[in-house]
């Protein structure tokens, strides 16, 4: 099994782009696919500087409804038409950050939900014996404080996203369970807790963005949740892979807490090798 991180907001300095946005290539006994597609084609030069074959992917899944995430799909596309596309079927609503005048979209391109090889997830959903979506995260300990800047417009109204168009994949390699999530919008202490309903335990690593980071700066509040989610998670056996949204400030707190529990990755690097 092989995960590489094809691109996220930071460089490794190693010669590959990075963007705001986040891609991991996986190859596992049975598939290779993509989480994620960062925001624009930079991943799929990242992954021809890095030897991967967009071209022998078989599976797309993408985490949840921003652009950051889903921009390089018709990109993707045209090189590799075959692949199918799991989507929640939810994701193409009217995501916004901020709303009235400063209002910014940061929805998907409707265009996608177009393709013929898309494949719209209205649930938990068994691929295969080694590929799992679940969805339907409805808790809300230690929530994000990030996601309050955050809103979907139905019926001209505005109100902060629940973010029930994330959908996260979990892989079975042999003995070992994989959570792999885009932003964890939904909180990861909540993500781990449908986990650990649906499936049971805890898995063995997880690949995720943590979503805490703000450019203008942490209330008190923030670092609470910050600090406070890293203790939570530090009781559990999981390893974490973070980068992406997290941002370099949330994490060094984190690392404080979790020390060797928690690593920090960055675009064209190997995250896990089997």
């Amino acid at each position: 099994m092989k995960i590489i991180n094809l691109i996220e907001d930071t460089t490794a300095d190693n010669g590959c782009l990075y963007e705001h946005g986040l891609s991991f290539y996986i190859e596992t006994k049975k598939h290779k696919l993509l989480v994620d597609t960062g925001a624009s084609d930079a991943f799929l030069q990242n992954a021809k500087k890095l030897g991967v074959d967009i071209r022998q992917v078989d599976t797309v899944v993408l985490s949840h409804g921003h652009y950051d995430h889903s921009g390089g799909i018709l990109a993707f596309v045209k090189e590799n038409p075959d692949a199918k596309i799991y989507i929640r079927d939810n994701a193409f609503g009217k995501f916004y950050h901020g709303k009235g005048e400063d209002k910014r979209y940061i929805g998907v391109d409707r265009r996608i939900a177009e393709l013929s090889q898309v494949v719209m997830v209205s649930d938990n959903l068994q691929i295969d014996d080694e590929l799992f979506l679940f969805t339907n995260v409805k808790g809300r300990k230690l929530w994000p404080s990030g996601n309050l800047q955050l809103f979907c417009i139905e019926n001209g109204l505005a109100s902060v996203d629940d973010y029930a168009h994330e959908q996260y994949l979990v892989i079975s390699d042999e003995d070992k369970k994989i959570l792999v999530s885009g932003c964890a919008h939904n909180g990861m202490l909540n993500i781990l807790d449908e986990y650990s309903k649906v499936i049971g335990g805890q898995p063995d690593m997880v690949i995720s963005g943590f979503h805490m980071m703000k450019k203008q700066g942490f209330t008190a509040e923030d670092v609470a949740i910050i600090k406070e989610t890293a203790q939570e998670l530090s009781k559990t056996s999981t390893k974490f892979y973070t980068c992406h949204c997290t941002g370099v400030d949330a994490y060094d707190m984190m690392k404080e807490i979790m020390r060797e529990q928690v690593d920090f990755i960055h675009s064209g690097e190997v995250v896990y090798r089997s």
